[in-house]
């Protein structure tokens, strides 16, 4: 089990940075695949970013290139670095985890939620 709280969200306007912070309790963190998500208002949670226990990451192609994802199994913490903000990325942010590096993108696939990091991204 994999305990999990974001925080780092807020209001900025289009083209600023934010970071996301996870900070996570449990002995399975270093070895999970860990996850980001967002949700819109009206809209399905979706995958935004992910990293393997060894720091291998993915992203979804919304986000390819303007965000960065990044763990420290020192520390127990996993970071979503966001630049170049655009209202569509407007959300609740969600961290997750989860055993195994496989189905990293299904939502299905995460035991373990936060509670959420709300950001919204004025034009």
């Amino acid at each position: 089990q994999v305990q999990l709280v974001e925080s780092g969200g807020g209001l900025v306007q289009a083209g600023a940075s934010l970071r996301l912070s996870c900070a996570a309790s449990g002995r399975a963190f270093s070895t999970s695949t860990m996850g980001w998500f967002r949700q819109a208002p009206g809209k399905e949670r979706e995958f935004v970013a992910a990293i393997l226990r060894g720091g291998t990451a993915y992203y979804a192609d919304i986000v390819q290139g303007r965000f960065t994802v990044s763990r420290d199994n020192a520390k127990n913490i996993v970071s979503l670095e966001m630049s170049n903000l655009k209202p569509e990325d407007t959300g609740l942010y969600y961290c997750a985890a989860k055993p195994g590096m496989f189905a990293f993108k299904s939502v299905d696939q995460y035991e373990n939620w936060g509670q959420g990091t709300q950001v919204v991204v004025s034009p």
